[in-house]
């Protein structure tokens, strides 16, 4: 594995064999919540703050005494699921309302050719469903409630933003976030007064949003002169037409853009030829995949005939999301 070695989709090098590098294409997450609350900072009193044990309702939902722009929310929620599979996580939100409006209320809305409620930075911290282990992080930051004109591209509802980028699993991840199945329902506006430490129990809104995510890198099978990196685990000659692989044979697959690493890797010239104990890989492929190698590349083994599938199926919540195949014997 050099750093001129050509490399392909992994699926296609598996497949097919093809040579030609495919472009990035946006994968969907969708990222279930429960437990959804922002508080609105409507008080400017610190002394109360945090301090009420019961569920409140802000003043700016309540249009008492408090005006529109300006005032700042802080909104937490429970990850509960990517994709449908469960896991753990923590979603962090910080907004300012700025209350846009085409036809605004004087002294409430602020005129503008656009229509909005808030700007927000957002940070979605999703763990394995241990609650303990991380796969990584997605921020975002833009425009939410009721967004008009809705911006082009896939459907939004009534946020703008976009995905600025990411950590572990979704390092340098871009793209942009939508609704997800009816967007966050009964999220509950409370005030600042409330105890957030009480969240759970006072409960709060629930749902899911979209996030179309257009991966830094993908995972790539090196190609050699003699065709794609797939090896026989015991000599490591290439997989090929004239020597194949035998049903339950254990195979070596070399690929690049796997992600990020749990540990620091060792360069490639303190690998010995032979060692073991290359870097185990972020998200899913944490427990499912370990190889060995340098920076730029790793060894990965599986069973003959379900390793291109198998491969695509553990990277599920990582860069490589999106990139689909059946089980496939490679030959």
């Amino acid at each position: 594995m050099t750093g001129k070695a050509q490399i392909v989709p992994l699926m296609l090098a598996a497949a097919c064999g093809n040579s030609l590098r495919a472009q990035a294409s946006a994968t969907t997450l969708t990222v279930g919540l429960e437990n959804v609350v922002e508080y609105q900072v409507d008080t400017s009193d610190l002394s109360k703050w945090g301090t009420n044990p019961n569920s409140t309702v802000g003043k700016i939902a309540q249009g008492m005494g408090v005006g529109c722009a300006g005032v700042p929310v802080v909104v937490y929620g429970d990850i509960v699921s990517v994709n449908g599979d469960p896991v753990r996580g923590t979603y962090v939100g910080r907004a300012v309302s700025v209350c846009l409006s085409q036809t605004p209320t004087a002294g409430l809305l602020a005129i503008a050719d656009i229509a909005a409620n808030s700007y927000r930075d957002e940070t979605y911290y999703i763990l394995q469903n241990d609650g303990v282990t991380p796969i990584g992080t997605i921020m975002v930051n833009g425009l939410n409630g009721s967004v008009s004109p809705r911006p082009p591209g896939p459907p939004v509802g009534g946020q703008d933003y976009a995905i600025v980028g990411g950590t572990g699993a979704y390092l340098g991840a871009r793209g942009q976030k939508g609704n997800g199945s009816g967007s966050a329902i009964g999220v509950r506006s409370a005030s600042i007064t409330e105890d957030p430490a009480n969240r759970r129990q006072n409960g709060g809104g629930k749902g899911s949003f979209n996030f179309y995510v257009i991966p830094m890198f993908r995972p790539e099978v090196v190609i050699t002169p003699s065709g794609p990196a797939v090896t026989h685990s015991n000599d490591f000659s290439l997989v090929s037409s004239a020597k194949p692989a035998a049903a339950g044979e254990i195979l070596s697959l070399f690929a690049t853009g796997l992600g990020p690493t749990t540990h620091q890797p060792r360069s490639r010239s303190a690998v010995p030829a032979e060692s073991s104990g290359c870097s185990k890989l972020t998200g899913r492929c944490n427990s499912e995949w370990k190889g060995r190698g340098g920076v730029d590349g790793c060894r990965i083994s599986g069973r003959g005939g379900r390793l291109s599938g198998e491969l695509s199926r553990a990277c599920g919540h990582g860069q490589g999301n999106g990139v689909h195949s059946g089980d496939r014997r490679v030959d």
